[in-house]
């Protein structure tokens, strides 16, 4: 790593701990020419994972259009944003560890109905309304009377 303030190329590591959320390591190091200390951060590298849409055209996972989706579907319900990030989560644990390079956006779509409905059954019918484009009100009361039923 190279030193902002000299740009050395070495130094030792002082002091490493986990991010909060178990995803970093926060590594504070100190140059070995100029003594200054400064701080890095370590994480995994992951496949890029590419989206298939609807049309067919691909383009890149963005974590914040799925957790804006749930946030959305979740508008004044009692979920916490912890609850949904959580969701995001493990949903992008699901896909990395699906070990495909791409995944549907239904796959994705889902994903987010399953966590939505256990968590909130209202939060998972408005998100299912959108998902699944009900063309009348009678579709949508017959996924009701199933939610219902189980």
């Amino acid at each position: 790593m190279r030193c902002p303030n000299c740009s050395f190329i070495e130094d030792k590591v002082v002091d490493s701990r986990p991010s909060q959320d178990g995803t970093k390591i926060k590594r504070r190091r100190e140059c070995l020419q100029c003594g200054r200390r400064f701080t890095t951060y370590e994480t995994i590298e992951t496949t890029p994972l590419l989206v298939i849409k609807k049309d067919n055209a691909r383009e890149p996972y963005d974590r914040e259009k799925v957790l804006k989706s749930i946030i959305h579907a979740c508008d004044k319900r009692t979920v916490s944003m912890t609850e949904m990030e959580n969701i995001v989560s493990e949903i992008e644990a699901s896909l990395q560890n699906s070990l495909r390079n791409e995944v549907k956006t239904s796959d994705i779509g889902e994903l987010v109905m399953q966590h939505l409905k256990k968590i909130d059954k209202v939060a998972y019918v408005r998100f299912a309304s959108v998902y699944w484009q009900f063309n009348n009100i009678d579709e949508l009361m017959d996924e009701l009377k199933n939610l219902q039923n189980e």
